[in-house]
């Protein structure tokens, strides 16, 4: 499982980018407030001229502690949208993609963008009907694959969710 250290690293490594970097594997991150299971995390990335703040929540498999991910929304640099990008473990099926339930609902799958030593990245951006599904939902449960048909079903509680999307800077 990634530590939050590490994600945070990952997170703000790319600055502007919409893809992670793990080339500022010193950044540490401050903790600034919980909102229910979330919490808004910043940090200063180098050659960044302010701090940036993500919401983030890290959960592990109930049944398979070996696979985690890191949930993590942030505003992009220009302010013109909000992304959920979801850090999985190396290892999982990458063309089945990243599934997504809310409340026993199918909402989709996003695919991997991006591989890096420590995990793969899917990402998607966050409006309309995703954004509200989840402001109002429960748990969310991502689906992640090591063959075809073995699906690992991942809870992530929602609470707090909407509060904290609405105080990220």
């Amino acid at each position: 499982m990634v530590s939050i250290r590490q994600t945070v690293s990952m997170i703000f490594g790319a600055g502007a980018c919409f893809l992670a970097s793990v080339a500022t594997a010193g950044a540490q991150g401050t903790v600034k407030s919980s909102h229910g299971a979330w919490s808004m995390v910043c940090d200063t990335p180098p050659g960044a001229s302010s701090e940036q703040c993500a919401l983030m929540q890290n959960v592990v498999a109930q049944d398979r502690s070996e696979v985690g991910l890191s949930v993590v929304v942030l505003r992009t640099a220009d302010k013109e949208s909000e992304i959920m990008r979801v850090l999985a473990p190396l290892g999982v099926l990458l063309p089945n993609g990243l599934g997504l339930n809310v409340d026993g609902k199918d909402i989709g799958r996003a695919y991997f963008v991006r591989c890096f030593q420590d995990g793969c990245y899917a990402e998607v951006i966050l409006q309309g009907e995703l954004l509200e599904t989840l402001k109002k939902g429960g748990t969310a449960t991502f689906i992640v694959f090591q063959t075809p048909e073995e699906g690992i079903g991942i809870p992530v509680d929602l609470s707090g969710f909407s509060d904290g999307y609405s105080k990220i800077p």
